[in-house]
């Protein structure tokens, strides 16, 4: 519809053949090209916003013209820019394609400033339709936002933490089935992309951190041990219903409701409670006669207590979290500075940020954005340099038909020719047999497109290729004389753009996020080990404890960053072998079970090296140690399994045993701090336990 409303209005309706091309290849790009996740309202939505994006885009491919010079070193720059834009984003990453042809079809010649004016209108007329399509015509229902998934885990948080505060303190199969399904919807892979929180502003920064801290809360809740002799303590109850609150104002607040301010300040007051009480003697009734010195709280009382601690304070990063993810900068609840350090930062800060994490060749993003822009350079020099006809089409084709993965490249390169060839062959046939009677091809043209843009995307990229092939001929046949010659023309543009995009899928990282994945996730658990050895060490020695910012901890955040953009890419790629994606196919690693490590090392690091911390006796001290080298040393197992690049051969990930995790005898009269660490190590071995699928 509006392709053709678009080439119509101006190629017929005000003779201006010019505009005519423009709005068509418009709509094209951001209708076809790109693959803009979302409903038709959140598309149209992007789209407005990129509008000065492309007229911005418009304006400089065509004084870039000029000079075949200017326009590669354009190219180079630009095309650089859009493919490193989608760091911004599922949204972002989806428009680039388009945003690229914007400017691709305006740098070729010839060199027509004159034409400006007209260009422009074209492109807004034809985004503009397009706008209006997507908001209008076949209006989508949208799936559940990452919000409302949060806010439901969050509710399903807070009756598990009300069960358990209450006899017999324990949760049903339905509950716990309740709580996994929870989880597990906001997982990354079961998120529609556009409803994934992956901009690098204030509000998807802290909608993520909320989606992670409730999905650690019920980790944590159906993980709780049952209280020895079933009496829970009172202050374990009061902490239980505290979290309970403040889980459910925490969904309230999600759902726009007011901030979790006084839920968050009674979950603090209730948990410095419970420590205290831990911290110190049992309580008179077990002290016996009273003669002697007050006995301690027995081992299983004190690990629940370090458990029960650890689900307030991932409730208390929920708060705040959910508060930042709703109001912004404008957040009431109590935050800290190390764990939302985003919280008063303006967006360029935060851009810049996100630019910075991703500038180097670990990074998908930036290998992506190298890969395409010079495929796209050598593809304008080769075009300008040889004076191709229709030379854009070379480069149209090193956009659509380059991969992230050599494989995948070469199979779509097959499948794209022998669709290409069998559309030159149709479109030989019909420009000898109708000639110059362009009445026949405005009248097929309409129909077409229908066949085009509905039959392409189904059946893949070889049809999509041949029909688009007819398309563009059908169109440059109304708009001056044509011959057969366009065929070949067009085949010959799509052989050399695959051939140059086949060349720098072979030379520039051509297994994709394959390698990337394990490199990424093997450096992830490596920083990792090494705070746990450090936080071990620490706890044991009884130090000051060193600031959540420094290098240790800004390397794993960094390591977590790339980690997670090559999981999102690898969850896209197929397999190496041409099999299905990934997200259908066996996986032998659980690659969303070391993400959760690295977050959970950050976290359970910064929560144990807060001051005020009581010294460990030389046996509990020397436990901490041994456990603290006993968990990274699993850490490095399971990294050197992982390393492509590492001195080891990759192999499975080794299964690592959850029963592990503690010490034969545990020290007597150890302090509540030696549980709670022992607490945090036991769950980074469930997190150990995970990664591995043999």
């Amino acid at each position: 519809m509006v392709a053709a409303a678009g080439f119509y209005l101006f190629r017929y309706g005000l003779d201006r053949p010019i505009a005519a091309t423009y709005a068509l290849f418009a709509s094209v790009a951001l209708g076809g090209l790109a693959r803009i996740p979302g409903t038709g309202r959140q598309r149209a939505a992007l789209m407005l916003h990129l509008l000065p994006v492309c007229w911005a885009l418009v304006v400089v491919g065509t004084w870039l013209s000029v000079r075949t010079w200017t326009a590669v070193v354009g190219m180079l720059a630009v095309g650089f820019a859009l493919a490193f834009a989608a760091l911004g984003g599922p949204r972002l990453a989806g428009a680039a394609p388009g945003l690229q042809l914007l400017y691709i079809l305006p740098s070729f010649p010839p060199y027509a400033p004159a034409t400006l004016g007209e260009r422009l209108l074209g492109t807004t007329t034809g985004l503009a339709l397009l706008v209006a399509a997507e908001a209008l015509v076949f209006p989508e229902p949208r799936p559940p936002s990452y919000r409302a998934r949060a806010a439901h885990a969050a509710r399903t948080a807070a009756h598990c933490a009300t069960l358990l505060a209450e006899p017999p303190h324990t949760l049903s199969a339905a509950d716990l089935r309740a709580a996994q399904e929870a989880g597990w919807a906001l997982r990354s892979r079961t998120v529609p992309e556009a409803e994934r929180p992956a901009g690098p502003g204030v509000h998807d920064r802290a909608l993520a951190h909320a989606g992670l801290a409730v999905r650690t809360l019920l980790n944590r809740l159906v993980q709780l041990p049952a209280p020895p002799g079933g009496h829970p303590g009172p202050g374990v109850t009061a902490v239980l219903h505290a979290v309970a609150r403040l889980a459910t104002a925490s969904a309230t607040c999600l759902s726009t409701g007011p901030p979790p301010v006084a839920p968050h300040r009674e979950l603090r007051a209730a948990r410095a409670h419970l420590s205290a009480v831990s911290a110190g003697p049992a309580p008179a009734p077990a002290a016996g006669d009273g003669n002697g010195p007050a006995p301690f709280f027995p081992p299983a009382v004190l690990r629940r207590y370090a458990a029960v601690l650890e689900i307030a304070d991932a409730a208390l990063l929920l708060g705040p979290a959910a508060d930042l993810a709703v109001h912004g900068r404008h957040a009431s609840v109590e935050t800290a500075q190390a764990r939302f350090w985003y919280a008063g930062c303006r967006a360029p800060v935060l851009w810049w940020h996100r630019v910075r994490g991703h500038a180097g060749r670990r990074s998908v993003f930036f290998q992506n954005a190298v890969r395409i822009a010079l495929a796209l350079t050598a593809a304008r020099l080769v075009a300008g340099v040889d004076t191709l006809p229709h030379g854009f089409w070379a480069m149209l084709a090193t956009l659509s038909l380059t991969r992230t993965t050599m494989g995948e490249t070469w199979r779509i390169i097959r499948v794209a020719l022998a669709g290409t060839l069998a559309g030159a062959l149709v479109v030989a046939a019909a420009l000898s047999l109708v000639g110059t009677d362009t009445e026949v091809y405005a009248v097929v043209l309409p129909v077409w497109m229908l066949i085009g843009f509905t039959v392409g995307p189904v059946k893949g990229v070889g049809w999509a290729q041949g029909l688009f092939t007819v398309l563009v001929a059908l169109v440059f046949a109304q708009l001056g004389p044509s011959s057969w010659r366009l065929a070949e023309a067009r085949l010959l543009d799509v052989l050399i753009g695959s051939a140059i995009g086949a060349v720098f899928g072979l030379l520039a990282w051509p297994r994709g996020a394959h390698d990337e994945m394990r490199r990424a996730a093997a450096e992830l658990l490596r920083r990792a080990a090494e705070i746990v050895v450090a936080t071990g060490a620490s706890v044991a020695g009884g130090g000051l404890s060193a600031p959540s910012g420094e290098p240790g901890h800004r390397s794993l955040q960094r390591a977590i960053i790339l980690a997670e953009s090559a999981y999102a890419q690898f969850q896209s790629e197929p397999t190496p072998f041409g099999g299905p994606p990934r997200r259908t196919a066996p996986r032998q690693v659980d690659w969303q079970a070391t993400l959760m490590a690295g977050h959970h090392t950050l976290w359970g690091s910064e929560w144990l090296l807060e001051p005020p911390r009581p010294a460990l006796g030389p046996a509990a001290a020397e436990s901490v140690g041994g456990l603290g080298d006993r968990v990274a040393g699993r850490m490095l197992l399971v990294s050197a399994a992982l390393d492509p690049g590492g001195d080891t051969p990759t192999g499975p990930v080794p299964v690592i045993d959850p029963d592990g995790k503690r010490f034969a005898a545990e020290p007597p009269g150890a302090p509540h701090l030696y549980y709670a660490t022992v607490s945090w190590l036991g769950s980074l071995m469930t997190d150990l336990t995970r990664i591995a699928h043999n």
